[in-house]
């Protein structure tokens, strides 16, 4: 699973609109959408702060882990 599709399903897991989650992110609904179609590539400190957001690893959402939680 690549990065994206983990990003978009704790999204809509947690039935949230990109416009949200962006605005919670400072940055463009647009910028995220492209984040989670995969046609951009996120940076480090905005998976940092969708880590924080959603209470997971990194490793989840890069998909080296299927445990959502870090400990």
């Amino acid at each position: 699973m690549y990065y994206w599709e983990r990003m978009k399903e704790l999204r809509e897991s947690c039935e949230i609109k990109q416009q949200v989650i962006a605005k919670h992110l400072d940055i463009a609904q647009n910028t995220y959408s492209q984040y989670e179609n995969g046609k951009r590539e996120i940076p480090i400190d905005m998976l940092i702060k969708i880590c924080k957001y959603y209470k997971v690893s990194a490793d989840y959402i890069l998909g080296l882990t299927d445990k959502k939680k870090p400990f």
